[in-house]
């Protein structure tokens, strides 16, 4: 493939891309893009504006893929 995008509600740092990238690294290595959290301290709130706060969002995945291809 040529690349694999992976999305988690949470830190990427520690989780499912690292994971993905790990194991791809010394097996298949592959280009993968994480969409998550970067970074930062998590809030309080709706689940819902959580998820465009952060830009967990279906558009977001989209975007990323478009621009992945390029």
């Amino acid at each position: 493939t040529k690349f694999i995008v992976t999305a988690e509600e949470h830190s990427v740092i520690g989780g499912l891309g690292s994971a993905v990238s790990e194991f791809l690294s010394e097996t298949h290595p592959t280009l993968v893009k994480k969409v998550g959290i970067y970074d930062v301290f998590g809030q309080s709130g709706k689940a819902e504006e959580l998820l465009e706060k952060y830009e967990l969002t279906a558009t977001k995945l989209i975007s990323v893929i478009k621009e992945t291809l390029k």
